[in-house]
């Protein structure tokens, strides 16, 4: 066993926020060292904690559509890693799943990026990766907007891909005619995807 699993191993043993997870904690994440493209997101759904699959709902058919690949591809960790902000559900709230849990990045995510050297491409999805990740920006739109500043540098602010998320897309089409298409042949490339 390398170092990348015997830490996902670890990992998929955490009961750090056990007591503040409703349904308890089930880690959710896809990680090896060959991944070049890291989709960092907020925290695994409800549907995704049930199946033990990563954006296995609406909003992974979306995302993968974004990207240009099938579920082959998306859930080949050698090519393309998940680590969300929180790798557990965190429970609903009124508007849709809570803020992902606050001990969890602190605790795993620096040492689960160690594991992989050869990233090219990040994808943030959502506020709370955005901090991480691109902490400059105020706002998920002004992110996702400055694309042609972030992406020579192997990251791009995505919108969340949930359903709840028709609005943001109507009022900005630009984001499906300019950076999609752009990230799609970058994927292609970095997926070896015809």
């Amino acid at each position: 066993m390398d170092d990348c699993q015997r830490l996902l191993t670890t990992v998929r043993g955490c009961r750090l926020c056990a007591a503040n997870l409703p349904l308890g904690p089930r880690p959710l994440l896809q990680l090896a060292s060959g991944a070049g493209i890291l989709i960092a997101g907020q925290a695994p759904g409800r549907k995704a904690h049930e199946s033990g699959v990563p954006f296995d709902d609406a909003s992974g058919e979306r995302l993968r559509q974004w990207l240009g690949v099938d579920r082959t591809c998306f859930y080949d960790a050698e090519r393309i890693a998940i680590l969300p902000m929180g790798l557990c559900y965190p429970g609903s709230g009124k508007s849709g799943d809570l803020p992902p849990r606050p001990e969890c990045a602190p605790v795993w995510r620096s040492a689960l990026l160690a594991q992989l050297p050869q990233l090219h491409l990040t994808l943030v999805l959502g506020q709370y990766a955005l901090g991480w990740h691109l902490p400059r920006y105020r706002t998920l739109t002004a992110a996702v907007a400055d694309w042609q500043a972030t992406l020579p540098a192997g990251v791009l602010a995505l919108p969340h891909p949930s359903p709840r998320n028709q609005r943001w897309l109507a009022q900005h089409p630009w984001f499906a005619a300019e950076p999609l298409p752009v990230l799609q042949a970058r994927v292609a490339r970095l997926c070896s995807v015809p």
